[in-house]
């Protein structure tokens, strides 16, 4: 295979801002690369921010009046208004970038690119705030300056892009990304914010913590801080499918990180970064005397097969572990697991308290550090299914006969003929732990096997040399009349994956008695985000039929807010905040027994209008008996968003009761308002008390 080489001014010898002291130790102890060819790995001491690491931001001067730093005008904070914030709590910012303008913004200098700023200001790191369609081109131009870290937060970032990204990063051992969608990283006790996590959440402490949701993560984070633990470096893997960081990642710097005591752990449905942790961990465990705790939550253990799940990579592709296997490979190597986010901190504290006293072997630690608190071992798995419907939100599944038209434009034989189990299955589609496209074959399309005799390869984005064609040949068992047939239907695959920008090219094919490879079967993905953001791939997303769709389901669309209709006796109706916090609640309520009617994710924007929508769409379901409503006030104040729901349940006239959790800012006056309005709502703090609340009043109805 051919490697991608990025420009020489890429790959050339430049000088970084040098290492603290504590940076240089770490270094030396776990990541001397002295005797080996550099890579993308060697960036990983990169992560370690703290008082030393100096900020730079691309999309700086960004206002309500342009879209240049914008991700989601409705959504995230001004990067003005994050600037003045991270300023203030101590983050060393030494200024932004603005596209050929200089100047001064907020007292800080304004450079007219990210060269400029490298040779003048010399940052460690980069902040991107510029839409998910600019995403991309941000994170080339700080690679090409060789940025030590680059943090970019924005979401509806094309899949296609991020994996010219990826291709690139794996060329060269000077930049680590972290994202894209996630709010980014943050050093509690360096003081050293690059993201927009909500800081009066954060203490200095001791807890690494690392996860995909970043609702579930301020939930860590809240839990942490209550039980006066405290956090030492909070890193978000982020939603989407690709991600410059990882759970393994993080887990080496926390191992080696003296601030660090304990790991914390959020995870959710999609990809295999979980169990790869999980196999991480069970060696670690083996070789260390004394391991650090780790604790751990899975959302998405009540998800419905097929469907996205709110964040852009919450889905698990065939052949990936669902949430619950999640679930037991962290079991398995040790890891204590809990059923919602508030019980970490006493939980944490109970580990730390018992370190040292506790068997090491990973079975005896996993039964030992239970103690003290519930975990969900307790619960045996709900056999609930939910409505599964192929088009959704954050991706486009096409048509049959549109996929067929698709491969006919490529003079690729089709035909509506009945397939056999003697064919095979020839798929084009992303491998989220290389970190780029792949090819997935199985010799046999015999439902029952054709999964467990699948194998997955890799071939690198930007030069696609298909040099591992043989190996696939062979294992589809082809005769070697048939391999020119193979390299023709996999190039031409090729051409429609690229240029019409899909994450799945699922085909179903058969050797014809001439030779020929005809495809019999096809099931066609694309990128949602890529239209989305960017306008692109307009006619292909033209292909949605929307009146076959759920209606209150794209209902909820239009306001931004993911809605999945579960089936079931569903009584609870729910309303939350941010896709990861959705998910655990419908599986911490199944497991108090309760019985969820809806998955509902406002999409970060609890406003009274966002919050209105919400409760006209749930409260048409006649299922719905009672709503829970789990509010994380982080980005936006308990005060604004308790005044939103008592506006909106005024204004809908509503009868059905509503249970109100209301966590994070402002917290205490959100609750008393709720509790002081005179209507049927109740304000909890505690998830607990919530949940049999909602449940008491589900089952009374």
């Amino acid at each position: 295979m051919v490697v991608h080489s990025l420009p020489a001014r890429l790959s050339s010898a430049r000088a970084v801002a040098k290492p603290s002291r504590r940076i240089s130790q770490y270094l030396a102890s776990g990541f001397s690369t002295s005797s080996r060819r550099l890579s993308y790995a060697d960036t990983l001491p990169n992560l370690k921010i703290g008082a030393h690491t100096k900020v730079l931001f691309q999309g700086f001067t960004g206002n309500g009046s342009t879209a240049m730093w914008l991700i989601d005008a409705n959504r995230w904070p001004k990067a003005t208004a994050n600037v003045k914030e991270s300023l203030a709590w101590g983050t060393k910012i030494v200024g932004g970038v603005k596209p050929g303008v200089e100047g001064e913004h907020l007292g800080l200098p304004v450079f007219p690119s990210v060269r400029v700023a490298k040779e003048k200001a010399n940052p460690d790191a980069s902040a991107i705030y510029v839409p998910g369609n600019q995403t991309a081109k941000a994170i080339e131009e700080a690679l090409e300056a060789e940025i030590p870290l680059v943090v970019a937060v924005a979401e509806h970032v094309p899949i296609h892009d991020m994996m010219r990204i990826h291709s690139m990063l794996k060329t060269q051992s000077k930049t680590r990304l972290v994202g894209a969608n996630c709010p980014g990283i943050i050093s509690a006790i360096g003081k050293c914010r690059i993201g927009f996590q909500p800081l009066p959440c954060f203490s200095p402490g001791n807890i690494g913590i690392v996860a995909k949701s970043g609702t579930l993560s301020y939930e860590t984070v809240a839990s942490t801080t209550r039980a006066g633990l405290g956090q030492s470096l909070c890193i978000s893997m982020g939603g989407d499918v690709l991600a410059g960081t990882n759970f393994v990642d993080a887990l080496q710097i926390f191992e080696h990180d003296p601030d660090t005591e304990g790991i914390i752990l959020v995870g959710e449905i999609g990809g295999t970064a979980e169990v790869d942790a999980a196999e991480w961990i069970k060696d670690y465990h083996r070789r260390t005397a004394n391991p650090k705790p780790i604790m751990a939550l899975i959302g998405g253990l009540e998800a419905p097969a097929g469907r996205i799940m709110g964040h852009a990579g919450a889905w698990a592709a065939p052949g990936e572990p669902d949430a619950r296997a999640k679930y037991k490979a962290l079991e398995d190597a040790g890891v204590v697991l809990v059923n919602h986010p508030e019980k970490f901190g006493e939980g944490m504290k109970t580990l730390l308290n018992n370190r040292g006293k506790r068997p090491q072997a990973a079975g005896s630690a996993a039964t030992g550090q239970q103690r003290g608190f519930h975990t969900l071992r307790r619960v045996a798995p709900s056999s609930r299914r939910a409505v599964v419907n192929p088009a959704q939100r954050r991706s486009l599944y096409v048509k049959q006969h549109h996929a067929f038209d698709m491969l006919r434009e490529q003079s690729i034989p089709v035909s509506d003929a009945a397939v056999s189990n003697d064919g095979f299955a020839l798929s084009i589609s992303v491998n989220r732990s290389s970190l780029s496209p792949c090819i997935v074959a199985s010799p046999t399309l015999d439902p029952e096997t054709s999964l467990a005799l699948s194998r997955k390869f890799p071939f690198d984005y930007a030069n696609p040399d298909f040099s591992n064609l043989n190996a696939v040949a062979s294992h589809l068992k082809l005769p070697e009349m048939a391999q020119q047939k193979l390299q023709e239907l996999v190039q031409k695959l090729w051409t429609i994956f690229k240029e019409k920008e899909a994450f799945l090219l699922e085909t179903k094919v058969v050797s014809t008695p001439n030779g020929a490879l005809e495809v019999r079967g096809a099931r066609f993905g694309f990128d949602d985000a890529a239209y989305r953001s960017s306008g692109r791939q307009e006619d292909v997303h033209k292909l949605r039929n929307k009146e076959e769709e759920v209606p209150e389901e794209v209902e909820a669309e239009k306001d931004g807010i993911v809605y999945i209709k579960l089936e079931g006796e569903g009584s609870i109706g729910t309303l939350v905040n941010g896709a990861g916090l959705a998910m655990n609640t419908v599986d911490a309520l199944t497991i108090h027994g309760g019985h969820c009617a809806n998955f509902l994710d406002t999409g970060g924007k609890a406003t009274s209008e966002t919050v209105k929508s919400s409760f006209r769409i749930i409260c048409s379901d006649p299922r719905v008996k009672a709503i829970f409503v789990n509010i994380f006030g982080g980005l936006t104040r308990c005060d604004m968003i308790a005044e939103g729901i008592i506006m909106a349940f005024r204004d809908l006239d509503m009868k059905v009761p509503v249970v109100v959790r209301l966590r994070g800012t402002n917290e205490e006056i959100g609750q008393k308002m709720i509790a002081e309005s005179g209507l049927p709502l109740h304000a909890f703090d505690g998830f607990e008390e919530a949940a049999k609340k909602v449940i008491s009043l589900a089952q009374q109805a």
